[in-house]
């Protein structure tokens, strides 16, 4: 049997741990720059307000219903997320996250055990120890475990064990809930008369693959109980790396955009070291809000790519690349609205691409910089910074209604009085 374990309104959840105060309330968690909701508490779920509503939406609202929104503090999110694991791995031996607030467990129980049990034993664990309510769903498949798992969250004891009749559960259910069914896949499958999971199930697997797709062939074979899916990877290194946001507010001054390049170099590298891996170059993006004033001009982007003399993890040394080049797409007078850096070429110690005709080059390993990841790992993230960053940083997203990390700011943590 494979379990999901899945947070329930994890971000909502992770503000409720150290703010009592908030439950029973409606509360909902705002996207970068507080632009829309994304994770909504129950009580704000039942005022019929959908995901994805606008911020300026909600502000009138807030006096009516006494609306509790906060920015998105995803450090804290983070840390939770990782204690839950950290959690998970206590009871079984293997753990395969899916995101930062679902994993699928492996557990290594009997034959005859009880997993609706076992499931409640982990849930009131994680619920104890790191304050977050969960979800657990048990099947013999990870697609019909998250099925189990949206069921489970349903009921008082937040745990369902998939049952042998499959018909009973799967011919309930709307095809278009499906894990792996997406929105625009729904409906074409609907017209055909597929409504259900339980029919969908029972399709030609062949057929459908020529139709569809051949992750619609390995849903259905899941949906009968046979195992398709394959284990994730996390460990795979990554063949780019990418750190971009959306400013706060429009941004025109120079400085500013070559802070946020650094920031963002800084904190792409920090990934690369991570993964023991190096970058040959990287490309940097400017993009451009439209303007309507001394003529019409339309958005747009502007990018350079540069390559590093030695593929190298050193942050210090890209931004030596790297700031010399962002004069030549800066465009003075237009409004910017995010930048960004892609990594590309990646290398690391036992696979490189050598070249036959010039000199080996030797990678380029930051002992400096991999000591300032140590530092912000053990004393929170941006004790040690480049000051290339600066220090201010007023072009960042906004996030107005932010709550303290608690968990990774020495600064911010809890004071009991």
């Amino acid at each position: 049997m494979i379990g999901l374990v899945d947070g329930n309104n994890f971000f909502v959840s992770c503000e409720r741990v150290f703010d009592p105060s908030l439950e029973g309330k409606p509360v909902a968690v705002l996207s970068n720059n507080d632009g829309c909701c994304i994770s909504r508490s129950n009580e704000f779920k039942a005022l019929k307000i959908a995901m994805g509503t606008p911020y300026f939406q909600l502000k009138p609202l807030i006096p009516q219903y006494g609306l509790i929104l906060k920015s998105s503090n995803y450090e804290l999110y983070a840390d939770l997320s990782r204690r839950v694991i950290a959690t998970l791995q206590e009871f079984v031996p293997k753990v395969e996250q899916y995101s930062i607030d679902e994993a699928f467990i492996h557990p290594a129980l009997p034959a005859d055990a009880y997993y609706e049990t076992f499931g409640r034993t982990v849930r009131q664990t994680i619920l104890q120890w790191v304050g977050i309510p969960c979800g657990v769903g048990f099947a013999p498949t990870k697609t019909l475990a998250k099925i189990a798992n949206h069921i489970g969250k349903k009921m008082p004891s937040g745990v369902y064990v998939m049952p042998s009749d499959l018909k009973s559960v799967l011919e309930k259910l709307p095809v278009s809930e499906v894990w792996g069914v997406g929105r625009k896949l729904a409906p074409k499958l609907e017209r055909l008369g597929i409504r259900t999971a339980w029919l969908l199930a029972n399709q030609d697997v062949v057929e459908m693959q020529k139709k569809f797709s051949v992750l619609l062939g390995k849903t259905i074979l899941e949906l009968r109980g046979i195992p398709c899916l394959e284990e994730e990877l996390p460990d795979e290194p990554s063949k780019s790396i990418t750190c971009s946001r959306s400013f706060g507010h429009p941004v025109l001054d120079l400085c500013d955009l070559e802070e946020s390049v650094a920031t963002y170099t800084a904190k792409a590298a920090e990934k690369l070291r991570k993964e023991q891996q190096f970058a040959s170059g990287a490309t940097v993006y400017f993009q451009m809000y439209p303007e309507y004033e001394g003529g019409n001009l339309p958005a747009g982007e502007t990018a350079v790519t540069v390559t590093f003399p030695v593929p190298t993890d050193d942050t210090g040394k890209m931004l030596t690349a790297i700031r010399p080049k962002l004069e030549s797409i800066y465009i003075p007078g237009r409004r910017y609205k995010k930048s960004g850096v892609i990594f590309f070429g990646l290398e690391s110690g036992t696979t490189r691409q050598l070249d036959l005709f010039q000199e080996e080059k030797t990678l380029e390993c930051s002992q400096l910089f991999r000591t300032v990841d140590a530092l912000n790992a053990k004393f929170g993230k941006g004790t040690v910074f480049s000051l290339g960053e600066g220090i201010r940083k007023p072009w960042q997203m906004k996030r107005d209604l932010l709550t303290p990390s608690y968990t990774t700011s020495w600064d911010q943590l809890l004071k009991v009085k």
